[in-house]
C-alpha cells in the first residue's frame, strides 16, 4: 500500500511538473505576441486564474490516466449499431486512448445521440497508417448501418487524422460534418519537444503540414474548430484556428481540460443539432 501511495505521489508530481512549464512556454509565447500582458502577471485575479488552469489542466491529465483502463477494454470502441441515426466516430489524440472519450460520449448520448463509436489510434504508428484504420472505421459503419455518410469528431491529433482522411486521402464524400476539439491546424512551437515521429509532423510549416494546408477543404462538408487561447500545447493558441471553416474560440481551457469541459461538449452538440435543423 505504501508503494502504490509513493508512485500515487510521483505521479501527480510528474503531472503537475509537466503542466506548469508548458503553461510556462505558454505565457512566453503570449507575452512576446502581446507585451502589455506583462502589466498584469502579477495581480492576485491573474495568479489565481494562472493557478486554476494548471490545476484544471492537470486533473484532466490525471482523469485521463485513470480512465485509460477503461479504454483497454473498449476492443473496437463500437456501441450497438443503429440505422436510425447517422454514426457519429470520435477519434482520441497523441498518447491517448478511447477512454479518454468517454465522458464526451455520455454527453452526446443525454443529448440524443446514440449510434457512436471510437477506435483505438496508437500513437506508435505512422499518420497513414492511423488515417487508414479511420478510413477503415468509416467504410464498415456505412456498410453496416445504410448510411452513406457519418460524422468526425476528433481531439488534437485525432483532427489532424480526420483532415487528413477528409483533404488527402479521398474521404470527402463520406464525411457529413466534422468537429475539430484543440486540434493543432498550423502545428505547435511544442512539437520540437514531442518523443514520437508522429508528434513531429505537427512542426510549425513541416512539409506533411503544408501539404494538408494546400489540400482544399470541401465545402460541402460542414467543419467547426474549437479550441481555447490557454491551450497549454497548441502554441501558439491561434494556430488552432483554421481559415474557411467556423471557429469557436474559448478561455481558460487547457489542450486535454477541452476534452472534459461541459462547454465544448455543449458546442458539440449545437454543432450537430444544427446540421438537421
Amino acid at each position: 500500500m505504501g508503494l502504490l501511495v509513493h508512485i500515487l505521489f510521483w505521479l501527480v508530481v510528474a503531472v503537475v511538473g509537466a503542466t506548469v512549464l508548458s503553461f510556462f512556454f505558454s505565457w512566453y509565447e503570449a507575452a512576446n505576441a502581446d507585451p502589455s500582458l506583462m502589466e498584469s502577471r502579477f495581480r492576485p485575479r491573474s495568479l489565481f486564474f494562472a493557478l486554476r488552469l494548471i490545476a484544471n489542466q492537470s486533473g484532466a491529465i490525471l482523469w485521463s490516466l485513470l480512465l485509460r483502463p477503461i479504454g483497454w477494454f473498449m476492443g473496437k470502441g463500437s456501441s450497438p449499431l443503429r440505422n436510425d441515426q447517422m454514426p457519429i466516430i470520435l477519434l482520441h489524440g497523441l498518447f491517448q486512448n478511447q477512454g479518454c472519450l468517454l465522458p464526451l460520449k455520455r454527453s452526446l448520448h443525454r443529448a440524443g445521440f446514440f449510434n457512436i463509436h471510437t477506435l483505438p489510434l496508437p500513437s506508435w504508428h505512422n499518420v497513414e497508417y492511423l488515417t487508414e484504420q479511420v478510413a477503415k472505421k468509416v467504410d464498415a459503419l456505412r456498410h453496416a448501418t445504410g448510411f452513406s455518410k457519418v460524422h468526425l469528431v476528433g481531439h488534437s491529433m485525432g483532427g489532424i487524422l480526420a483532415r487528413n482522411f477528409i483533404q488527402i486521402r479521398g474521404g470527402e464524400k463520406k464525411v457529413a460534418s466534422c468537429v475539430l476539439i484543440g486540434v493543432p491546424n498550423n502545428g505547435s512551437r511544442l512539437a520540437p519537444f514531442a518523443i514520437s515521429p508522429l508528434g513531429r509532423l505537427l512542426i510549425p510549416e513541416s512539409e506533411f503540414l503544408q501539404r494538408l494546408a494546400e489540400a482544399p477543404l470541401p465545402s460541402q462538408i460542414p467543419m467547426v474548430s474549437i479550441y481555447s487561447r490557454h491551450d497549454n500545447f497548441v502554441q501558439p493558441a491561434t494556430y488552432a484556428h483554421l481559415s474557411g471553416i467556423a471557429n469557436v474560440e474559448l478561455s481558460g481551457l487547457g489542450h486535454t481540460t477541452l476534452l472534459y469541459s461541459s462547454v465544448v461538449h455543449k458546442e458539440v452538440i449545437s454543432f450537430l443539432r444544427g446540421l438537421s435543423s
